[in-house]
């Protein structure tokens, strides 16, 4: 492991902490000044995070950046975090989408300013360190703590229905985390059983040989904390009701950022830990992915209202992304992670483009729209752009995640292949119709003529996703290096015959690779 000289990932987790402290002694009358304290905080936020961004180094397989401390050294609990280049990418846009969750607020929150930041806040730093947490009870807290602002979120500064939602959504995760601790515990006693040491050691997990029997059972524990977080379905109906009751930046985290908690978690967790009881229930969750994919975009189509419709297209998009990760091949894998960036920037646009017009109109149904390009252009323009990324037209972000995803699923099965295919064609269907029934045509309602565009704030909000669609779009190189070495460590467990690149770079000749150093990997119970 490469040790931190510097505690950078603590820096980046408790910054926004520190933000919602200072908030604390701020005058709740003073909302400009709580508002550009917030700003602040969350920008800083960003900046710190940049390092790990440039100083990250690709080709090093160890876990980077690691800071390791005693916390409840009675149960072998300890403060252990460090990143790898899946939570470099997860925690830069984490941090990313703070700023701009916290600057689309300025004029969308007006009662309890005070209150709304500081949770939102806290918020940041929960989600932060999930993704750098080495110690599973560490994991497991951080889980925990994002519960709770978020459903003050919904609960206070959302919709008509925010009561319902927030306690929806606050029982569904919950429900998912209680059941996941039993399976942190079983790992947790068998890991002492074997070396005689209590840990809760991520890493020292990853070495385990678990039997199958025990686990089945922790699979299916694991299973229902991070499917309830994907959402996979059938655990998906507090989705919804959450993004529509929520205030924007609720839903723009939400979606950008929380339900990769649930794919994470797979990925982190499920596969390296449990891999044979992986294999035997791919069969099983990829049912559930594809009728995801295939029933959260034909009810898309359906829907009335703008958030609404946004919200079940996520439940669309994360299906696709489970189903890569399903696939259990380093290209499958690899699409799966970028998809899930690319989910988050081209959703948490879209949540966004809905929160603008609905501070201007106070009203998401999409009948009440119509010929918006007119009086707003520079809106129109980017609700395009963030459009033709959600349907992943090539040179857009949306794209390379799904060739990646299809490319290592048709290796695995062409009838999986087929319906994430459909998923696309279904996605870019309910997309431009709602883009042709909000944007094209007359102006036919009267309270539409007087729209305003995007002012300065609202625009500098849309710029880091509109970079990011084309970076990714055209050059996504930087990305993919930065997985590489993290998609090895997952298929090495998940995979034992998969030889990774920096192996195979450093290995005159390997029995079963061809002349491009390709490898046929022989196929392994459970797969086809």
């Amino acid at each position: 492991m490469s040790n931190a000289e510097f505690p950078l990932l603590s820096l980046i987790m408790f910054t926004p902490l520190v933000g919602a402290i200072i908030l604390l002694f701020v005058s709740k009358q003073a909302e400009d000044l709580i508002r550009w304290i917030a700003n602040i905080t969350v920008g800083l936020g960003f900046v710190v995070s940049l390092p790990l961004w440039f100083s990250y180094d690709s080709t090093n397989p160890d876990w980077q950046f690691v800071e390791r401390l005693p916390w409840i050294p009675s149960i072998g609990a300890e403060y252990f975090v460090g990143v790898d280049g899946f939570s470099v990418l997860l925690i830069l846009l984490a941090t990313l989408m703070g700023v701009i969750a916290v600057l689309s607020s300025w004029t969308a929150i007006q009662k309890r300013v005070k209150e709304y930041y500081v949770f939102l806040l806290m918020l940041q730093t929960g989600m932060i360190g999930a993704f750098v947490s080495l110690d599973f009870l560490l994991f497991f807290l951080f889980w925990e703590v994002m519960l709770v602002p978020m459903y003050f979120l919904i609960g206070i500064w959302g919709g008509d229905n925010r009561l319902y939602s927030a306690i929806k959504f606050f029982l569904f995760t919950l429900t998912g985390s209680v059941i996941m601790l039993l399976g942190i515990l079983a790992v947790y006693f068998y890991s002492h059983s074997v070396t005689g040491v209590y840990s809760f050691d991520v890493t020292q997990f990853h070495q385990l040989n678990i039997p199958f029997d025990l686990q089945w059972w922790i699979f299916l524990a694991f299973f229902m904390g991070f499917a309830v977080k994907v959402p996979l379905f059938p655990f998906h109906t507090w989705l919804p009701d959450a993004h529509t009751d929520a205030p924007t930046a609720g839903s723009v985290i939400l979606a950008a950022v929380l339900l990769k908690m649930g794919t994470y978690g797979f990925i982190r967790f499920s596969l390296p830990i449990l891999p044979e009881a992986t294999h035997a229930f791919v069969p099983a969750i990829a049912f559930l992915s594809i009728i995801g994919i295939v029933y959260g975009a034909l009810v898309a189509m359906a829907q009335r209202d703008w958030k609404r419709l946004v919200a079940y297209s996520s439940v669309s998009h994360m299906g696709m992304v489970m189903l890569g990760m399903l696939a259990l091949n380093p290209v499958g894998l690899t699409g799966s992670i970028v998809q899930q960036l690319n989910h988050g920037i081209s959703t948490g646009a879209l949540f966004l483009l809905v929160g603008v017009v609905y501070e201007r109109r106070h009203t998401r149904l999409i009948s009440e729209y119509g010929g918006l390009s007119t009086v707003m252009p520079i809106y129109a323009a980017i609700f395009l752009v963030m459009t033709m990324s959600s349907i992943g037209l090539p040179t857009l972000n949306g794209f390379i995640g799904e060739f990646l995803i299809l490319q290592g699923i048709f290796t695995y099965d062409k009838t999986w292949a087929f319906f994430a295919a459909s998923g696309i064609v279904l996605g870019a269907a309910y997309m431009l119709w709602l883009y042709q029934r909000t944007m094209f045509g007359d102006v036919t309602n009267p309270k539409n003529e007087t729209l305003s565009d995007l002012g300065i704030r609202e625009f500098a909000t849309f710029v880091p996703l509109l970079i990011l669609a084309v970076w990714i779009g055209l050059y996504p190189k930087p990305f993919l290096d930065r997985l590489e070495t993290s998609v090895d460590r997952v298929m090495l467990r998940v995979n034992p015959e998969y030889t990774p690149r920096y192996a195979r770079e450093t290995t005159p000749l390997l029995e079963n690779a061809d002349a491009d150093g390709v490898i046929e990997l022989p196929v392994r119970a459970g797969t086809r």
